[in-house]
Order: structure tokens, then C-alpha cells, then sequence
């Protein structure tokens, strides 16, 4: 048994009362001694979180109770220690921040594409463009063999840094991509509001690409946000 489990999800869904789902949520993560981040906002439910198996089992049962959230499936690792130091629950007025009124990805999301279709893709040689929409240091740990960096420090910086894309590339296959796939859940539908004709984004993102697919294609690691660092395409942590 790992020492430590690690989940991280997210799901756009509308959330109301907001203030209540904070504490109750908050209630629900002391009791199990859990760490990590929960971010909850109009446009749904973004977490972090890691601890003992039957107490995130308690805090995930309280999350799928709420109306539009029974579906949520979060993505895990094991860890040999705590990888957070505090809990948080936060309200938020986004999940993601991005800032660009009418990107609603709820009700108007982006073309999904698997991460066994990505490789069968790439295995093929199919003409793709790959958009990584994460921050430069992110990027520096590792991505995609020839994929195109978003080039931004913060992904508020992204619908410029779109803007200022090559013009050719909206007639492309575009498969944008991130961390965990939220950032695609605004980034693609940015795209597509911009102009581009053929976007994707890759569900579950790197960390689900690497569960199905290993290291196909990909250089390097994946960048986290705690303090296991970065994650190899076993999902074990490198520490560098």
C-alpha cells in the first residue's frame, strides 16, 4: 500500500451555494487528516488532494452528492510522503483563470481526443500541430516531441499569446494540451471562438496520456504543482 494516495480532478458544472459546500468540504477533509487544494467556483470544482485511501473515498462521496458533480473522475498517483502542506478550500470566481467572457466549457466545450488516438496519430505520422498551453518553466521539465510551445508565464497570458499565432495554423490539426486538461477546457474553445477550424484537446491531458500510453512521443517529465516536482511517464515522481 503507497503511504500517501494522490487525486487530482476537476469538473465544469454551474455550483451554487457555494459557501456551504466550502464548509462542508472542509469539514470533510480535517476528518481525514487530508492536504491539497480545493478550488470551487459558479463554473464547477477544480481539486488537489492527497492523503489515506478510506478518507479520500469520504471526501470524493461528498463531492459526487452535489448536483452535476456525480461523475467526477480524478486522476491518481502514489506517493511515498504528503506531497501538500495545508488544506485549503477556496471559492473562486474561476476554477481556471483566464478571464475571457463567453468561454463557457460547461455547455459549449472542445472536440475531446483520447490519449490512445493521439498516439495512433502520432504513430501514423498524421499531420498534427500539438499546442502546449502550459507555462514556459512548466514546458522546460518535459512535452511532446516537436509540439509548439503557448510561449506565456501565465496561462491568463494565453488568448494573446493565441492571437499571435501564425495564421496558417487555423486551417491545422490543432491538439492543444496541458497538465491534467483543464487548461484545454478553456484554451481550445478559445481557439475555436478565434477562428480555428480543427481543435482538440486531449482529455485527462499528460498525466492521463501517460497512464494509457507511457512515454510514446513525450521528452522528458511532467511538471506538478506540489512538491514531488515533476512526474516520469510511470506517474512516479523525479524530484528534479
Amino acid at each position: 500500500m503507497p503511504a500517501c494516495v494522490n487525486l487530482s480532478a476537476y469538473k465544469f458544472a454551474p455550483l451554487a451555494d457555494l459557501p456551504a459546500l466550502r464548509d462542508q468540504l472542509k469539514a470533510v477533509a480535517a476528518a481525514g487528516s487530508l492536504k491539497g487544494t480545493i478550488l470551487l467556483s459558479p463554473e464547477g470544482i477544480n481539486l488537489f488532494v492527497a492523503g489515506e485511501r478510506a478518507a479520500l473515498d469520504s471526501l470524493l462521496a461528498a463531492i459526487r452528492a452535489v448536483p452535476g458533480l456525480a461523475d467526477l473522475t480524478p486522476k491518481e498517483s502514489a506517493g511515498a510522503q504528503q506531497p501538500f502542506r495545508r488544506m485549503l478550500v477556496k471559492i473562486k470566481r474561476e476554477i481556471i483563470a483566464f478571464g475571457v467572457p463567453g468561454i463557457d466549457p460547461a455547455r459549449h466545450p472542445a472536440p475531446g481526443l483520447a490519449p490512445r488516438t493521439l498516439r495512433q496519430w502520432l504513430d501514423e505520422g498524421r499531420p498534427v500541430t500539438l499546442l502546449d498551453t502550459r507555462n514556459d518553466y512548466e514546458i522546460a521539465a518535459g512535452t511532446f516531441r516537436g509540439a509548439r510551445p503557448a510561449g506565456i508565464r501565465h496561462f491568463r497570458d494565453f488568448p494573446r499569446a493565441a492571437d499571435a499565432l501564425p495564421g496558417e495554423m487555423k486551417d491545422q490539426t490543432v491538439v492543444t494540451f496541458c497538465t491534467g486538461g483543464i487548461r484545454c477546457e478553456k484554451a481550445a474553445p478559445y481557439l475555436l471562438q478565434a477562428g480555428f477550424k480543427n481543435v482538440f484537446q486531449l482529455d485527462g491531458g499528460i498525466l492521463k496520456y501517460f497512464e494509457e500510453c507511457g512515454a510514446a512521443h513525450f521528452e522528458g517529465a511532467c511538471f506538478v504543482f506540489d512538491d514531488r516536482v515533476s512526474l516520469d511517464a510511470s506517474l512516479r515522481e523525479t524530484k528534479s
